[in-house]
């Protein structure tokens, strides 16, 4: 029901997990576990979001890809209904699908991004995403994590039309800078697009209204405080 990429910026350390469900709300469950400098976990099919909790602590206490996985697996009884993937602070990947995956399932990795889904219309999705994530090396980091989830969806995407999509993006702060979500939409990758172009022009602002606010760009109206 689900098809996701874990990717890493190779020049400033940051990771981006995008998200895309047949299934209401899938971000929420599937798209944030991700830390800068530190990696990033999907954890999708029948989910369990605590093993996402679990891998990213993992991997902030210096495990890589592979024994975050390994560790992953055995916190879990039942680890034949996931379908999971971890990427490390180096950009290493590993990724696990068990017996029990929904439908076509596939994954497919590079160094600095692991893409996989389930239920899939065929099982050529998650290579068209990572080649996606690839194929524009200098554009905005998040433009190519967004970029790979429509690339997903145009090679094909799940047996069901999807109805939920997420964008999560971590750089040098405890806190996302880009955190979107749609959580019920006829086309949610989309309305997702729509929200990140209006919100992109605005990400470093927030940022710095954070961390210098006296240097931050005055507010329009009292409903832009935030």
């Amino acid at each position: 029901m689900t098809f996701s990429i874990l990717a890493r910026c190779h020049e400033t350390g940051a990771f981006g997990v995008a998200v895309t469900s047949s299934s209401i709300a899938v971000a929420s469950r599937c798209g944030r576990w991700a830390q800068a400098g530190v990696g990033a976990v999907a954890t999708q099919n029948i989910t369990d979001p605590a093993l996402g909790a679990i891998g990213l602590d993992l991997l902030a206490r210096g495990y890589d890809a592979q024994a975050t996985l390994n560790s992953m697996l055995g916190a879990s009884s039942h680890s034949e209904f996931r379908q999971l993937a971890v990427l490390d602070a180096y950009g290493r990947s590993a990724y696990h699908r068990g017996r029990h995956t929904l439908g076509i399932h596939a994954m497919a990795s590079r160094p600095g991004c692991v893409a996989c889904g389930n239920l899939l219309a065929n099982d050529a999705v998650p290579e068209a995403m990572v080649a996606a994530f690839e194929a524009q090396p200098q554009a905005d980091f998040a433009e190519r994590v967004l970029s790979a989830l429509e690339a997903g969806l145009a090679a094909g995407g799940e047996t069901a039309p999807v109805n939920a999509a997420g964008l999560w993006i971590v750089e040098r702060l405890r806190w996302p800078v880009i955190d979107l979500r749609v959580d019920w939409q006829e086309e949610p990758i989309a309305e997702l697009r729509r929200i990140f172009e209006v919100y992109r022009p605005q990400k470093d602002d927030y940022v710095l209204r954070a961390i210098d606010p006296a240097r931050a760009p005055g507010f329009a109206s009292a409903g832009d405080c935030p």
